[in-house]
């Protein structure tokens, strides 16, 4: 094991050895904690793309119309996340990100009983509101009980919740839907329709998790009796602590910061082509190379996979390779992710399971590099004070990608088809290369400012 390093002891400076060896203890059960609990957020998140084609085959619904649902859903999940930011950052994950999964887990409830269309979307965007209160207490979490030399690598650990959760939540209700429910209620019924259960499975693991969380969670180390790191300069400590010196300093470390803009403008496109692949990849191996709707969920859960390994490699690159320089490993991972958009465009019906999935799990590893590393740059640039909020502000950019990746896609396969939508993502993925690209010379992080 290697030794801490010089900045990594100072963060632990006010600390007896006892209170390190609890402080360490917190942080690995923070950790864990945090991945199982936003990986729950996915069983009542990405349960919609598996139940599309059956929506779109039982209720009617078209493409254009699934697309408008992921592209309000995406759009209130961003501001949510941003609102959700600011007051992430004053509020305790402990209690917070529970409230989220628990309303999540009860709209899906809603979603699955409904029938009327504007009914469901009303639901849907109500479910993207309450998505929003995920990733700040996690972020706000992440921010206090890791130092910031090491906040890269344990937060990349952190982020294949997303992997985890997309990847166990789509394999999940792959197999809901396969399920006979004629055969189990009368056929006819609104309970033999099998995109329900897409939702009403999901929302009591949701509702369950959610309770266990609120009596597993932990807030900041003050809150277990422990001092908190010390990341500050001498006599810096207490800044910020008033409302006119904290909005001074959020529109210094946020929203004036032209880092932090970049890696916001820059997350638009990851998003882009991660949600792309994620929302529409059932839906798109089944009718672009047909592809069984059970092995294309496998597929898209091999992608989540390989984001996992993307995401610890990553992270791993940032700390120990870039010196902590996030926007540097985000050039080469978008780069990357262009030419697994070209293999993927290539892609013919015929062509084997194999080729197909290597090709997304290609896929996965390098979009979620980004995907995790973004939300990484932003908390160290604008440091723990306003970690969740700047995490917020950047998620505003990559949610706001739903117009293009929702709707937008939505509209573009429906009126040419699979190889214009294709050649599409593989322009998005280089135009996010070129945007990270000037952020190449970028500090680590915000602390000595």
């Amino acid at each position: 094991m290697n030794a801490p390093s010089a900045s990594t002891n100072k963060a632990y400076a006010n600390m007896t050895g006892e209170q390190v060896k609890s402080f360490r203890h917190w942080e690995t059960r923070t950790i864990v904690t945090c991945i199982i609990g936003y990986a729950l957020f996915y069983f009542v998140r990405k349960n919609l793309s598996i139940a599309m084609p059956y929506l779109n085959s039982e209720m009617g619904i078209s493409k254009t119309d699934l697309g408008l649902f992921l592209t309000l859903n995406g759009l209130v999940y961003g501001l949510s996340k941003f609102v959700n930011g600011i007051i992430g950052d004053r509020t305790s994950a402990r209690l917070f990100l529970p409230a989220g999964l628990i309303l999540c887990g009860v709209t899906n409830l809603c979603f699955g009983l409904s029938s009327a269309v504007i009914v469901l979307g009303v639901f849907w965007v109500l479910n993207g509101w309450f998505q929003g209160m995920g990733v700040p207490p996690c972020t706000r979490l992440m921010t206090h009980w890791v130092v910031p030399e090491r906040l890269a690598t344990k937060m990349s650990l952190w982020n294949t919740s997303h992997s985890i959760g997309a990847g166990l939540a789509i394999i999940f209700c792959g197999y809901a839907v396969s399920i006979h429910w004629g055969n189990i209620f009368t056929s006819g019924t609104m309970l033999s329709q099998h995109w329900r259960w897409c939702f009403l499975l999901p929302s009591a693991v949701a509702i369950i998790g959610g309770i266990v969380l609120a009596f597993t969670m932990r807030d900041t180390p003050s809150s277990v009796g422990l001092p908190e790191l010390n990341t500050g300069k001498p006599g810096k400590a207490a800044s910020g602590d008033n409302k006119a010196e904290m909005k001074a300093f959020l529109r210094r470390k946020v929203f004036m910061n032209p880092v932090i803009w970049t890696i916001a403008v820059g997350n638009f496109f990851v998003y882009i082509v991660r949600f792309a692949v994620l929302d529409w990849g059932p839906t798109m191996l089944k009718e672009h190379i047909g592809m069984d709707i059970s092995n294309a969920g496998w597929s898209v859960a091999a992608f989540e996979v390989a984001g996992i390994a993307g995401m610890l490699v990553a992270g791993w690159a940032t700390d120990k390779v870039f010196g902590g320089r996030a926007p540097r490993t985000c050039v080469i991972c978008m780069a990357m992710t262009a030419v697994c958009m070209v293999a993927l465009y290539y892609l013919t019906p015929g062509t084997p399971l194999i080729v197909a999935i290597l090709i997304l799990m290609g896929a996965g590893f390098f979009i979620y590099g980004p995907q995790a590393l973004v939300g990484i740059a932003a908390a160290n640039i604008a440091t723990k004070k306003a970690a969740a909020t700047a995490g917020g502000f950047c998620g505003l950019f990559g949610y706001g990608s739903t117009i293009v990746s929702g709707w937008g896609l939505g509209l573009l396969v429906q009126h040419t088809g699979w190889g214009v939508t294709l050649a599409t993502l593989i322009a998005m993925a280089i135009i996010g290369t070129a945007i990270f690209a000037l952020a190449w010379k970028a500090k680590a992080n915000g602390y000595d400012d």
